[in-house]
């Protein structure tokens, strides 16, 4: 079984504060509510550098997410958000990310996201300078066994 991860294995860290209004019934917050805090993560890495990692008239899409839910958060606090490149495609990113609070792994996802053109949508390779900015947010190299 592998390690739980720790914040400190995300090269992109932030945070987002948890709202009442994101509780559901049972008192804790509502699993729709993780897509979005993992939004978080994923547009301040993509949009929130010193220069944007998308090319001129093209905007990252995502494609696919999947997220494996490990405990339950609650309100009032806050939840802090590790996220990593996994691989990079010629179009694509793949991400992985989790959600902590007060220290502890709640939930992990996986996502891919797609440079598409503005005009049509389609894919777009990304541009060298992106693929150069996301060489400090890959995932680290496991360790080796002795």
């Amino acid at each position: 079984m592998p390690p739980s991860p720790r914040l400190e294995d995300f090269p992109h860290r932030t945070f987002d504060k948890l709202r009442y209004a994101d509780t559901d019934r049972q008192g804790h917050i509502n699993n729709r509510v993780f897509s979005t805090l993992f939004e978080t993560g994923r547009v301040e890495m993509l949009y929130g550098g010193e220069a944007p990692l998308h090319g001129v008239d093209c905007s990252f899409v995502i494609a696919r997410l999947a997220i494996d839910f490990a405990s339950e958060l609650h309100w009032p606090g806050t939840v802090q958000i590790g996220t990593r490149v996994a691989s990079v495609g010629r179009s694509s990113i793949r991400l992985e990310q989790t959600l902590f609070q007060a220290g502890r792994a709640v939930a992990s996802a996986e996502s891919v996201i797609v440079h598409v053109a503005a005009a049509d949508g389609r894919s777009s390779p990304l541009t060298d300078a992106a693929r150069e900015a996301l060489q400090a947010y890959h995932a680290p190299a496991p360790e080796a066994s002795a």
